[in-house]
């Protein structure tokens, strides 16, 4: 199997956001800034490597009627290590993503790699398919809240480019999340087309 085709999966062919639309919620709500967006997609990285490995690892003793549950179970387990590193050594992190560090839980995403991905290949693929997703994602939230920061604050990571006048709010609010995402869609489906 080849290793860099399943990780330039992610992060082009499968993005996660601008391809398969999935994780929405943590791709609208978290990205008002590119430092947000890249740290809430870090963090979804962490736990896709760590939960694929792990559920590549126990496929074959996981009875299939209990399969989802156990999955569910090992990605709480590695959001939860996750969410403890974050409030002890990331604490600005922490406050700033909030109860969208636990929700890493059900994103969609995870489970889905989980089951189309990690329950079907070896540990090594595995890891490289979390790494390719979980890249695509980060730079998925880090461009989008690159964009609407620029757009809505005129900075970038919060150091400041153009002047206040050129700010327009509505990029930091929930509907300039939605537009923003909707061009940036838009102008990857013209790349991926022509």
């Amino acid at each position: 199997m080849n290793h860099l085709k399943i990780l330039t999966n992610g992060l082009i062919k499968e993005n996660p956001t601008f391809v398969l639309l999935l994780g929405m919620c943590p791709t609208l709500a978290t990205t008002t800034s590119a430092l947000n967006g890249m740290s809430m997609g870090l963090a979804t990285l962490f736990v896709l490597i760590c939960s694929n490995l792990a559920i590549s690892c126990i496929k074959s003793v996981t009875p299939d009627k209990v399969r989802i549950p156990v999955f569910v179970v090992v990605i709480a387990s590695f959001v939860t290590i996750l969410q403890m590193l974050i409030k002890a050594y990331a604490p600005a992190v922490d406050k700033s993503l909030g109860i969208f560090i636990p929700l890493i839980v059900v994103n969609c995403i995870i489970l889905g790699r989980a089951e189309a991905f990690a329950c079907k290949n070896t540990p090594l693929a595995s890891i490289f398919d979390g790494l390719g997703i979980g890249l695509g994602f980060t730079f998925a939230l880090t461009l989008l809240g690159a964009v609407r920061e620029l757009l809505g604050a005129g900075s970038l990571f919060g150091f400041v480019l153009l002047p206040e006048v050129t700010n327009t709010l509505l990029f930091v609010l929930p509907p300039g999340a939605f537009i923003t995402l909707g061009y940036l869609i838009a102008i990857v489906n013209k790349f991926k087309k022509g």
